[in-house]
């Protein structure tokens, strides 16, 4: 820690426990105790029950969960392509050009996401690109929604990176290609994986893109924990909302996992 006395030390701590507790810690926990509960008597829920998991993990709940998982792992993909290549042309086009480059790629994430979906349902709805009521508009939303932070967090890796052992490949007769795949992609890897994470987190909690597109037949688990709310369901959207938060965080920590054994190479 910066702070290196030892009354300075505890007064830090303490501060982060009160602003942690009430702002970060408590909603979630209350939430994980109504996703248990069946009614809500004083402050706290009451009533044990583990009804609201079963219902959670069968049926539409699971549909909605597999949808969710599909749409942010292709978004992710698509977003990792797009932004490294865009993060890499921009390194090679100086600094002006990264900057015009950089302000494209952050045109969807400066603006609220139910407009980038209203831009994206007006685009895609008549020939010859016809996507609405299909899943790809949803994945097509989401992807144009993360890719910004794909391409943030990869350009700045760039930045980062060390010339000299490009320069030392490049120097030994590697052809731009053999730099690219074997050098500079490889020093990369730790952060593709920590902008693969971030895209995929985004993208399981997207909800309002995603509700002015979805089809009847591609429901996002967001949409079903909003919708079940709506109908008063505070308990089952509860359950739901704790199916979504692990699922999100199982797989950040793979992702964090893979980042590591990269990070060590």
């Amino acid at each position: 820690m910066l702070v290196h006395s030892r009354t300075g030390r505890w007064t830090a701590w303490i501060m982060f426990a009160v602003l942690f507790a009430p702002l970060f810690a408590l909603p979630l926990l209350v939430i994980v105790a109504a996703s248990f509960s069946t009614n809500w008597s004083g402050a706290l829920p009451s009533g044990p029950t583990t009804a609201h998991y079963a219902a959670a993990v069968r049926g539409e709940s699971l549909r909605a969960l597999t949808t969710s998982l599909v749409t942010a792992v292709t978004a992710s993909l698509i977003a990792l392509t797009v932004g490294t290549w865009a993060a890499l042309a921009g390194a090679a086009l100086g600094r002006k050009g990264k900057r015009v480059l950089d302000a494209l790629f952050m045109l969807p994430v400066a603006v609220p996401s139910v407009v980038v979906g209203l831009a994206v349902l007006v685009a895609y709805s008549q020939p010859p690109v016809l996507l609405n009521g299909t899943r790809w508009i949803v994945i097509l939303a989401h992807t144009v929604l993360v890719t910004a932070f794909a391409h943030q967090s990869v350009s700045a890796a760039i930045e980062r990176l060390d010339p000299m052992y490009e320069q030392a490949a490049a120097g030994l007769g590697a052809r731009p290609s053999y730099v690219l795949l074997r050098v500079r992609l490889p020093l990369l890897l730790p952060s593709l994986n920590a902008a693969a994470g971030l895209c995929f987190a985004l993208s399981m909690g997207e909800l309002s893109a995603t509700m002015m597109l979805y089809p009847p037949d591609w429901m996002s688990l967001p949409v079903l924990v909003f919708t079940a709310t709506d109908r008063g369901s505070l308990f089952t959207g509860s359950a739901l909302a704790v199916v979504l938060m692990t699922a999100t965080l199982l797989v950040l920590l793979a992702v964090s996992r893979i980042r590591n054994r990269a990070s060590f190479r």
